[in-house]
């Protein structure tokens, strides 16, 4: 049985059981899911998370160092971050005219009372900026902060460009461990059918179903507004002459772990795998364009951020304005280059967003506790997002190469 299968089926039979376990024995969930589910899913998490730092680092030295030319390299960057910015404000505004149209925030009702806690404000936008920039890369390793490890990768890259032989041996190296990352990947791979069942069965057992009832239009809205975009992707890739069909059945596996692990960390490792392996691409833009898109291309948080800020508008009667709006998508589409890929990222940096619009961060309370059954989707969206645009990337330049053939 194929690895994507094996998943696909954890996938399933981990919804059926958890389903089962919260519609017909409530009171073994609590028991079984502290001492059972939820350790084996973390144990997982944390081994695939063990391969993230690593993997990111050392295939962006291998990537930019296998490229010989320096225009190269901010030729594939430009193309690639032109690509991020278009389908970014295409998911914007997907998520922001999704819940315009279906108005999920006046659909709500009385769902409880809100909770009185409210949400950190989160760092500002400069903040955000300024922090970026790594003053220790040790620190950005030991916190696996993939922004700061991605700007730290690209000045030692300098480096080694500026040092020419002097750099073999460190470059050696950097190769060795890359390759040596790369056989633990697939050890780690074979655990992952058990870690996604774990996972989904704990989410689908503790959660229930109860808050959905109550909040199904906005659930039905964010997922509406996530399959939307996938359709998009999909038209993007047939535009470009690239088999949607070829590129489900490659990164099927990737597609699996996101949404079965809510991490865009964790499935990168298999990302990349499925991108030489199996889609066939390049392997400098693999080793370049998945790391980068990992940290950076987050499709689902920003429609999450745009159809939240207008579902709190709308749940708290804020009438919407033209400067409201175009502050939502703004800060939308910065926060989502910043959310970091694990569980649970998105709603934390949703108090970024309300806060620079001006909106109740009590908003969040409500939507939190549904959150978790979203997430799944979003980060599916997030690696669909990240490989379509990897393979969109790898089109270009072979078409760039075939016109400078001729």
């Amino acid at each position: 049985m194929k690895l994507s299968t094996k998943i696909t089926a954890s996938l399933i039979l981990g919804i059926i059981f958890g389903a089962v376990l919260n519609a017909f024995f409530p009171g073994v969930v609590p028991g079984l899911d502290k001492y059972v589910l939820l350790p084996v899913g973390n144990i997982f998490l944390r081994i695939i998370q063990f391969v993230v730092v690593p993997i990111v680092f050392t295939s962006l030295i291998v990537g930019f160092s296998g490229i010989k030319n320096t225009e190269t390299v901010g030729r594939l960057t430009g193309k690639l971050l032109f690509l991020y910015i278009v389908t970014n404000f295409i998911a914007l505004l997907i998520g922001i005219l999704t819940a315009y149209t279906l108005q999920p925030g006046t659909t709500v009702g009385k769902v409880g009372k809100l909770s009185a806690q409210h949400a950190s404000k989160n760092q500002g936008i400069i903040d955000w900026i300024v922090s970026i920039i790594p003053t220790n890369p040790f620190e950005a390793f030991s916190t696996a902060n993939l922004l700061q490890i991605i700007l730290s990768a690209i000045l030692i890259i300098i480096g080694i460009r500026l040092a020419g032989e002097k750099a073999k041996p460190f470059l050696s190296l950097i190769e060795s461990f890359h390759h040596i990352i790369e056989k633990i990947i697939t050890v780690v791979l074979k655990l992952s059918p058990v870690g996604v069942f774990a996972l989904i069965s704990s989410v689908i057992a503790t959660q229930g179903f109860g808050l959905v009832q109550k909040l199904f239009m906005y659930i039905v809205g964010l997922i509406l507004a996530i399959v939307i975009m996938i359709f998009i992707y999909v038209l993007l890739l047939t535009i470009l002459k690239i088999s949607p069909l070829r590129f489900w059945k490659s990164f099927l596996p990737s597609f699996g772990i996101a949404f079965g692990t809510a991490s865009s960390n964790a499935a990168l490792p298999v990302a990349i795998d499925n991108a030489k392996n199996e889609f066939n691409m390049k392997e400098d833009i693999a080793s370049f364009a998945i790391p980068l898109g990992t940290a950076l291309k987050r499709d689902g948080a920003v429609i999450l951020q745009g159809f939240n800020a207008l579902f709190v508008a709308q749940l708290f009667d804020v009438h919407l304005t033209a400067s409201l709006i175009v502050t939502i998508m703004i800060s939308a589409i910065i926060v989502s280059f910043s959310t970091a890929g694990v569980p649970g990222a998105g709603i934390i940096m949703m108090t970024t967003v309300l806060t620079a619009a001006g909106l109740p961060l009590e908003g969040i309370a409500l939507v939190a506790g549904v959150d978790r059954l979203t997430d799944g989707f979003r980060t599916l969206l997030n690696v669909i997002g990240n490989t379509a645009n990897a393979a969109m990337l790898n089109r270009w330049e072979k078409e760039s190469d075939h016109v400078n053939d001729k």
